[in-house]
């Protein structure tokens, strides 16, 4: 008899301690029509309702509000500003450009940039790939230091006209003078 009066009061205290506010103590904006709210009503609601929350962890972060990862710079060479380039794109998102030579259809080029980019996974270098043109692809790194490595391997190749990574050009290797 004793557990079930219990059970009934543990039951019944969350109605009873419930906070209900007065329809007079809410402020302004909690008494509008939830259709009627502002971008700035929602906001404040989105602040309320994490207010409690723990902070998330770096890596869970989005990209932009991570912090920068400290730089060694006692490692690089003062000569090369590409490897600074490098070491500072680490672990940030990095769009590289990437053409081929001659005048492709788009289904030309998707195939042959598909084999690249699985010749780049294969290397444990993760690219996603998108067609912006004809003759022209969009080669998007998670960790902006592979898009270096990945540019080695493409400018190698027999059908690479060029890569761009951060407004530099790299012609390809195979590429005749008047392509370029």
């Amino acid at each position: 008899m004793q557990t079930r009066l219990v059970l009934v009061l543990l039951a019944l205290a969350p109605l009873v301690l419930a906070k209900k506010f007065k329809e007079e103590d809410k402020p302004a904006w909690a008494k509008k029509d939830i259709r009627d709210y502002s971008e700035a009503d929602l906001e404040r609601l989105l602040d309320q309702w994490e207010e409690d929350e723990e902070p998330l962890e770096d890596d869970e972060l989005p990209e932009h509000l991570r912090p920068q990862p400290k730089l060694d710079l006692s490692n690089l060479d003062s000569k090369s500003p590409e490897d600074l380039l490098k070491v500072s794109k680490k672990g940030r998102t990095l769009m590289t450009f990437v053409s081929v030579t001659g005048n492709p259809t788009r289904e030309e080029s998707d195939t042959i940039t598909k084999l690249w980019q699985t010749s780049l996974w294969n290397n444990h270098i993760q690219a996603e790939r998108y067609m912006v043109d004809d003759n022209r692809a969009i080669f998007l790194f998670k960790d902006g230091t592979q898009a270096w490595d990945a540019k080695d391997f493409l400018i190698e190749q027999e059908r690479c006209k060029g890569v761009t990574i951060e407004n530099k050009e790299y012609p390809g290797v195979h590429a005749k003078k008047d392509e370029l």
